[in-house]
C-alpha cells in the first residue's frame, strides 16, 4: 500500500460519514503521486495526514427566535484547517445540506485555491444547516447575530477572515459584521465581502464569476481560440452565475441557459441578464419568472436537463457533484469543448475523467473559481490601508491574479509530465507552497 492509499484508508475508516470530504481528499491526494516521488521526507513528516487533519474544528449550536416566538436551533461550524501560508480564509455556507463533511471539503479544497492565488492566505471554512430561503429579514438578523454570538471568539483579522458562500450574501454579512462589532467594539476587516459603505471592495460581488471567465479566456487565447460567438451554459442563478454570465456576454459569448435549484430556463436568443437580475437580485424571485416575462423563453422544472443543451462552454456554478458521469458524457456527446467549475467541486470524479479522456478542456473549482478569495485578500489589504482601491483596478489585479494561476497549473502539470491536466497541475501547484512552509515551521 502506498503513502496515498495509507492516508486514505486511514481518513475513511477515521470518519466513514464524511464521502465529500472523502471525495475532495481522493481527487487531491491520488494527484500529488508525483511530488511525493520527488519528496520523500514528507512521509516521515507524516506531512499529508498533517495536512488533511484540520487545525481546529468547531461546532457549536446557534439558537433563535422566528418572527412567530417559536424557538429554533441549528448547527454551526467553523474549521480552520490549515494556516501555514496565512490566516484561515474560507467561505461561510447557510444551507439545509450543511454537515461536517461538506465543511471539511470546502475547507481542504480552500486550502489548495488560496495557495494558488499566490496571496498569503490559508484555508478555512464554516456554515450552518440554517437556509435563509423564505425567511425575514428580521429572522436572518437573529439567526445571524446569534450565530456570532459564538464564531467571534475564534476569528479575527490576523487569525480567521471568514467570507460569504451559498446562503450568505450582502446581507447576512452585514448582520454577521454588525454583531461582530457590536460584541468587541471594534471596527476590523474580520469578514470580507462587506457592503462598500463600511469597508468592502469594489468588484467583490463580481469577482467569482469574473474570474472563472477570465481563466476560460486565458485557456481559449492559448489556444488561438475566444468567447466570441460560443453557446455557453451556466448553472446557478446566484452571484457566480450572474456574474460568469455578465462578463461571458460582454466577451461575446451566446449564454443560453441558467438555474435555480427548482428548474432551469432556455432562451436560445440568449439570456437577458437584466431580467435574471431584477428576479433574482432585487425580488429574490424564482428563475421561473423569466420565462414568464421573456417571450420565446422555456422554463422546465428540475435541474440535470440543463446539461443536455448543447454548447461549447459549459460553466457549473450551483453547488457540488451537479454534472455526474453521465452529464459529463450528455456534454461531450453535444460538443463541449471547456468546462470551468465557478462551484466548488461541481463535477464528480467520473465526471472529470470523461471530460479529461474526450480532451475537452476542464478547469477545476481550486483553480477556476479563486476569484472570489483573490479578490476578498485584496479587500482584507484595503481595510488594513483603511482605503479603496478603484473598480478598474481591482479587476485588473483579479484578471492578473487569474491569469497567473492558470499559468501555474499549466506549468505544474508539464513540470510532471501530465500536460493538460489542470486538475493535476492545480493540485500541485497549489500544494508544493503550502508543504514547503509546513516543512519549514516544524511538526506543528
Amino acid at each position: 500500500m502506498t503513502y496515498i492509499q495509507r492516508v486514505l484508508a486511514q481518513l475513511k475508516s477515521r470518519d466513514p460519514d464524511e464521502p465529500e470530504f472523502h471525495q475532495a481528499a481522493t481527487e487531491i491526494l491520488t494527484s500529488l503521486a508525483p511530488v511525493l516521488e520527488r519528496h520523500s521526507e514528507y512521509e516521515k513528516a507524516a506531512l499529508l495526514e498533517r495536512f488533511t487533519e484540520p487545525e481546529r474544528t468547531v461546532i457549536f449550536r446557534v439558537p433563535w427566535v422566528d418572527d412567530r416566538g417559536t424557538v429554533h436551533v441549528n448547527r454551526g461550524y467553523r474549521v480552520q484547517f490549515n494556516s501555514a501560508i496565512g490566516p484561515y480564509k474560507g467561505g461561510l455556507r447557510f444551507h439545509p445540506s450543511v454537515n461536517l463533511s461538506i465543511i471539511k471539503f470546502l475547507g481542504l479544497e480552500q486550502i489548495l485555491k488560496n495557495s494558488l492565488t499566490g496571496l498569503p492566505i490559508g484555508g478555512g471554512e464554516g456554515g450552518s444547516d440554517f437556509d435563509p430561503k423564505g425567511k425575514s429579514d428580521g429572522e436572518v438578523m437573529r439567526f445571524c447575530q446569534s450565530f456570532m454570538t459564538e464564531l467571534f471568539r475564534h476569528i479575527g483579522q490576523d487569525t480567521d477572515v471568514p467570507a460569504g458562500d451559498i446562503g450568505v450574501g450582502g446581507r447576512e454579512i452585514g448582520y454577521l459584521f454588525g454583531q461582530y462589532k457590536r460584541i468587541r467594539g471594534e471596527h476590523s476587516g474580520v469578514l470580507t465581502g462587506r457592503g462598500l459603505a463600511y469597508g468592502g471592495s469594489l468588484v467583490r460581488t463580481e469577482a467569482t464569476g469574473y474570474g472563472l471567465v477570465y481563466m476560460v479566456e486565458e485557456a481559449m487565447r492559448c489556444r488561438g481560440d475566444g468567447f466570441s460567438g460560443k453557446t455557453t451554459v451556466i448553472s446557478g442563478a446566484g452571484n457566480v452565475a450572474i456574474y460568469a454570465c455578465e462578463k461571458a456576454q460582454a466577451l461575446g459569448a451566446k449564454v443560453v441557459a441558467m438555474y435555480d435549484s427548482d428548474g432551469y430556463i432556455y432562451d436560445k436568443d440568449g439570456i437577458k441578464l437584466e431580467v435574471v437580475k431584477e428576479i433574482k437580485e432585487r425580488e429574490r424571485g424564482r428563475i421561473k419568472a423569466y420565462a414568464e416575462r421573456v417571450k420565446g423563453s422555456e422554463y422546465r422544472e428540475g435541474c440535470r436537463g440543463i446539461w443536455n443543451i448543447p454548447c461549447e462552454v459549459a460553466l457549473p456554478c450551483a453547488t457540488q457533484n451537479e454534472i455526474d458521469e453521465a452529464s459529463a458524457k450528455a456534454l461531450v456527446q453535444n460538443g463541449v469543448k471547456y468546462v470551468g467549475e465557478g462551484a466548488n467541486m461541481p463535477t464528480t470524479l467520473n465526471g472529470i475523467a470523461v471530460f479529461q479522456q474526450a480532451g475537452a478542456v476542464f478547469l477545476p473549482a481550486k483553480a477556476a473559481n479563486a476569484g472570489g478569495v483573490a479578490t476578498s485578500a485584496l479587500e482584507m489589504a484595503q481595510s488594513s490601508q483603511r482605503m479603496y482601491l478603484p473598480f478598474e483596478e481591482v479587476d485588473r489585479k483579479l484578471k492578473s491574479i487569474m491569469v497567473g494561476i492558470y499559468r501555474a497549473m499549466d506549468g505544474a502539470a508539464c513540470e510532471y509530465g501530465m500536460r493538460g491536466n489542470y486538475v493535476a497541475g492545480a493540485n500541485i501547484a497549489g500544494f508544493v507552497k503550502v508543504a514547503e512552509a509546513m516543512m519549514a515551521q516544524g511538526i506543528v
